[in-house]
């Protein structure tokens, strides 16, 4: 049985190798082999998730003939791609892409500091924002006046108030996309929204494909119900889907589910347009794949010529194929655990019965706090308090990074709670863990990949403004000098493409040297056996796992790449 969840082209490949960005060469460089330059190329795509783990690479003579280069330097290629971890094969099968074991995956930076440790630490962790005042204790005070008729009740309701359920389908309604209460539940925020949906539809085992990057807590609760991932990579910057990639990846991979963020996307920022989205709603729809869009993020948009699209489900008019997926923690306040779930009927009762086995309902008491800010004009104005914080949070955060780090590359995004920052080079990893070091909290990039992707990302959120987002900078860089340096990803320095040397040096030397760049890679880790965890059936078997699992736990590994600065 084949171990790869997706395929990569070879004039997909061919293009990404191609539109690497590389540095220009330094002087007195000497230039690796041409099957190295290869070589480095795909492992760079791999550690930025541009090629997704765990995705099946194109036959070598495919390759050879898309690149324009020989057979014997693809062969070549592979076979060192092989021995360093980051490629699998088996006969009959293909070769598929992999992380080694022992690349470090970050186990913290999501979770919320304990209050008492912010006095020391500044944390970037959570991408959530204090409460928007005074319209918590305003929404705290009127639902207290609402609450004794429920009082006089047993309390449980498992699919929400129905007022609630009423008040959430109106707002649909006004959004141009009819709804009735009856497609509605209410959930304990979108966490458990969205674990309920992967619970109903995706089974241990099925197929979940997901954006690369991704959300990182939503991404464990998927390994934690025994998923298996398939990660699709997005557009460059702030392009939003590859509908090309996701197309496929729906045609040959047929996943159960396909979770996305079209609003404000979690890492990235990325807003996709009313045509992303009309065409992804179709391809779900001929794969028979569930399309599950949350929208946390839909009303956080932060620059005022913003023109929203229209929702992912206004293209599912017959609910069939689009579960939407809504809440009041991002947009309000992370500690208002309100999450909604907006689907066909049938679908909505069958999560509603699957919930008598799991959190039986929702508070009571926050619901009326939710229902109250609805149907009062208090959300609209707390938004609007929060939109405008988290703007001058990005635009101070922003500033600061663009001073102390000017090599580090991002766009800025135009709505949502993240920036989405290429380190320089650096391993996101190390400057996590250096940044515990000298009071600053991060998540490094690989939190929001598949097995280890994204190693030289980190995710900065909008979170902090002013002094506080100047120091965090200042913190950044000491963390890149304490502990980053050690660390880089793929720090090129060449002048013409590796293809463009590749071609050039076919003729002169076999296709085994190519000139044009020197590459500095110098990374660095140990671990120890570790159990591979709860749902490791379904996304740590085979090639998808970091690295070759034995008996249910991970080879112990120790492995250090260095030396490999080709220099006069």
């Amino acid at each position: 049985m084949a171990q790869w969840t997706s395929a990569v082209g070879a004039a997909q490949l061919a293009r990404l190798l191609k539109s690497q960005q590389d540095r220009p060469a330094g002087p007195g460089s000497r230039r690796p082999p041409a099957y190295r330059a290869l070589a480095d190329g795909i492992r760079l795509l791999v550690l930025e998730g541009r090629v997704p783990v765990a995705a099946r690479l194109p036959a070598e003579r495919e390759l050879a003939l898309a690149l324009s280069v020989s057979r014997t330097t693809v062969a070549a290629a592979y076979e060192a791609l092989r021995t360093e971890g980051f490629l699998e094969s088996r006969r009959g099968a293909g070769s598929w892409t992999a992380v080694p074991a022992g690349n470090p995956i970050p186990a913290r930076g999501l979770e919320p500091l304990p209050p008492e440790a912010l006095g020391s630490m500044i944390d970037l962790g959570c991408a959530a924002l204090p409460a928007p005042e005074p319209w918590l204790t305003r929404a705290v005070q009127g639902a207290l006046e609402e609450l004794p008729p429920y009082a006089r009740t047993h309390g449980d309701y498992p699919a929400g108030l129905p007022a609630l359920r009423a008040m959430i389908a109106d707002r649909y309604t006004a959004r141009g996309i009819p709804t009735m209460p009856e497609q509605i539940m209410v959930t304990t925020g979108a966490m458990g929204a969205i674990d309920a949906i992967c619970h109903l539809f995706g089974g241990r085992g099925e197929r979940i494909a997901v954006e690369s990057p991704s959300y990182a807590n939503i991404l464990q609760l998927m390994r934690e119900a025994g998923a298996r991932l398939v990660p699709v990579a997005m557009a460059e910057g702030l392009a939003g889907w590859d509908l090309d990639r996701w197309r496929q990846v729906l045609r040959e991979a047929a996943p159960r589910i396909a979770y996305v963020v079209a609003d404000f996307h979690n890492p990235t920022g990325a807003l996709a347009d009313e045509d992303q989205r009309r065409r992804l709603v179709e391809a779900a729809r001929s794969a028979g794949t569930v399309l599950v869009a949350d929208e946390t993020m839909s009303e956080l948009w932060l620059d005022a010529d913003v023109e929203m699209p229209r929702p992912v489900c206004a293209f599912d008019p017959a609910g069939s194929t689009v579960v939407t997926v809504g809440s009041a923690s991002k947009a309000f306040w992370a500690g208002m655990r309100i999450g909604w779930v907006r689907a066909a009927p049938d679908v909505i009762r069958s999560l509603v019965a699957a919930r008598a086995y799991a959190d039986l309902g929702t508070p009571v008491l926050e619901q009326l706090a939710v229902n109250w800010l609805f149907g009062t004009g208090g959300w609209e104005q707390a938004v609007a308090v929060r939109r405008e914080q988290a703007r001058d949070n990005r635009d101070a955060l922003v500033a600061a990074v663009r001073r102390e780090l000017p090599d580090w590359e991002f766009e800025v995004p135009r709505g949502g709670l993240t920036l989405w920052v290429r380190a320089g080079g650096l391993s996101g990893s190390r400057l996590a863990e250096a940044g515990e070091r000298v009071g600053l909290r991060v998540p490094s990039g690989p939190r929001f990949g598949v097995d280890g992707a994204f190693e030289g990302y980190v995710r900065l959120p909008f979170t902090v403004g002013g002094a506080v987002a100047e120091e965090a900078a200042v913190r950044l860089a000491a963390a890149r000098s304490a502990g980053g340096e050690r660390g880089t990803v793929g720090r090129w320095r060449r002048g013409r493409s590796w293809l463009e040397e590749s071609r050039a040096a076919v003729p002169a030397a076999g296709g085994l040297q190519s000139p044009g760049y020197v590459r500095a890679l110098d990374l660095s880790a140990t671990t120890a056996s570790a159990d591979t965890g709860s749902g490791s059936a379904g996304t740590r078997s085979g090639a998808a796992s970091a690295g070759v699992v034995r008996g249910g736990r991970r080879s112990s590994t120790a492995w250090r790449w260095s030396s490999l600065v080709a220099s006069s």
